[in-house]
C-alpha cells in the first residue's frame, strides 16, 4: 500500500511543479505567443493586448528563471531583445494543445459558444 501512496505523492508533486510554472493569467498566453516563433517584447505585447508592460516583464523573467524561455540580447542600435522557447518550453506544446482542445470542448458543453 505504501508504494501506491508514494507513487501518488510523486505524481501530485509533479503536477504541482507543472502548475507552478504555468500558473496565472498570463503565462499560457505568453507561451502560446512564442509557439509562433521568436518574438520581441513589443510583439508579445501586441499578441496579448491586455497585459501591462510591467506584468509582461515580470512573467518573462519567471519563465526565463524556470528555463522555459530564453532572452537574447542583440548588439544593435537600439539594442534588440528577443524571446524564444527553450527545448523544455517546446515540450509544453502537447499540453498547450490539450488545454486548447479541452477549452473548446468546455465551451461547447457548458458555455454553449
Amino acid at each position: 500500500m505504501e508504494h501506491k501512496s508514494q507513487n501518488c505523492q510523486y505524481k501530485l508533486m509533479a503536477v504541482r511543479d507543472t502548475l507552478e510554472v504555468i500558473r496565472g493569467k498570463w503565462r499560457i498566453p505568453i507561451l502560446i505567443s512564442l509557439t509562433y516563433g521568436n518574438k520581441r517584447f513589443g510583439e508579445i505585447q501586441r499578441d496579448i493586448t491586455d497585459i501591462s508592460p510591467k506584468m509582461l516583464s515580470q512573467e518573462l523573467k519567471e519563465l526565463e528563471a524556470n528555463k522555459i524561455i530564453t532572452r537574447t540580447l542583440y548588439d544593435s542600435m537600439p539594442v534588440t531583445v528577443e524571446y524564444a522557447l527553450t527545448p523544455l518550453g517546446h515540450s509544453l506544446n502537447k499540453l498547450l494543445n490539450e488545454l486548447l482542445e479541452w477549452g473548446i470542448h468546455f465551451r461547447n458543453e457548458v458555455i454553449g459558444k
